[in-house]
């Protein structure tokens, strides 16, 4: 299993990917808003805090075919472990197409159906990612959509990963997990409610509280 920090926050990463044995982040164009960074530089300030080994997801923002083209070769020049963001628009279905052959590690983003994740899949998409939360509210099962995916890779042997993504609370973390999705991509807070809890805490105090009350010390 995966585990990716959704976020460009460079300071929330460098503190999670101190904590967690995380394989890498992803970016969109709405995290690099928020941060105040470019592409460009956000991506490698990503690999100076996590370094050159994990993988950086970072998408395009053309439209069109040709732009599509354009900016993923611009975008997979810029470090040997990037994975190029491809929404699976049908300009993003024909790109993929072209780049796969290339060498390229596309993510097929903005995954809304299994019959997407599919054809991007059989396009030639490393990954593909399902957007779980925003499945559910358009009245969808973005879960449903993550086990369908991992159950056709494996029935026709293609090898894309699904990367679920797009989560509102913890329980659609575990229930995707559950439904075998090889990663998930994690934004800051959920981070927070998946790697915490009030109770583990709690009881790490009171077993503190007993040994200084029977010892007057912490020391073992």
């Amino acid at each position: 299993m995966e585990l990716f920090i959704d976020s460009a926050d460079l300071k929330a990463i460098a503190y999670w990917s101190d904590i967690l044995p995380i394989d890498g982040v992803t970016t969109n164009p709405t995290l690099l808003a928020r941060s105040g960074l470019k592409a460009t530089e956000a991506v490698q300030r990503i690999f100076a805090v996590i370094g050159e080994e994990k993988l950086v997801h970072a998408q395009v923002l053309a439209q069109d075919f040709a732009g599509i083209v354009q900016q993923a070769r611009l975008i997979s020049g810029w470090h040997r472990n990037i994975a190029v963001k491809i929404p699976v628009t049908l300009e993003g279905l024909k790109a993929i197409k072209v780049l796969a052959p290339e060498g390229m590690k596309i993510t097929a983003t903005a995954v809304s159906t299994a019959h997407q994740g599919l054809l991007a899949a059989k396009a030639g998409a490393v990954y593909l990612a399902p957007y779980v939360n925003r499945i559910d509210n358009i009245s969808g099962d973005g879960v449903a959509v993550v086990r369908d995916l991992v159950s056709i890779m494996s029935a026709h042997g293609l090898s894309a990963k699904v990367l679920a993504a797009s989560f509102q609370n913890a329980r659609q973390v575990l229930q995707a997990l559950a439904a075998g999705a090889h990663g998930v991509a994690l934004s800051i807070n959920l981070l927070e409610h998946v790697a915490g809890h009030g109770l583990t805490d709690a009881s790490e105090e009171c077993f503190v509280q007993d040994y200084r009350k029977a010892f007057g010390t912490t020391e073992l």
